[in-house]
């Protein structure tokens, strides 16, 4: 059974880093566009960032433009969310989520991403 598995979450100080890792077991994820999203008590899912199966380009929401960067490691069959410079708006649970392979482009749609993990809390606090 294919899945996704985020970790490396926890509790930081603001203006402190995490790096998120999302590994697939089942999945080849270079073949998969994948997907980090993030959702807050009583707020919507939103996109952070997104790296497609196709050529490894990028998008990322404009709060995180500049301070996270996402990157994928095939040989570890890892996607990685690295994130700078925290601010406490940056709270939320993080999941990764993989399109179907037929689409190979970034969307910053959650609908358009068929699996999802589990999700791993990040909190930035002082």
């Amino acid at each position: 059974q294919a899945q996704l598995a985020e970790s490396g979450g926890g509790l930081v100080q603001p203006g402190g880093s995490l790096r998120l890792s999302c590994a697939g077991s089942g999945f080849t994820l270079e073949y998969n566009t994948i997907g980090w999203f993030r959702q807050a008590p009583g707020k919507e899912r939103e996109v952070v960032a997104c790296i497609s199966s196709s050529d490894s380009s990028t998008y990322y929401a404009d709060s995180v433009k500049g301070r996270f960067t996402i990157s994928r490691d095939n040989a570890k069959n890892t996607v990685y969310l690295q994130m700078n410079s925290l601010k406490p708006e940056d709270t939320a649970v993080y999941y990764c989520a993989a399109r179907p392979p037929y689409y190979r482009q970034t969307s910053s749609q959650s609908r358009e991403y068929g699996d999802w993990g589990q999700g791993t809390q990040v909190t930035v606090s002082s």
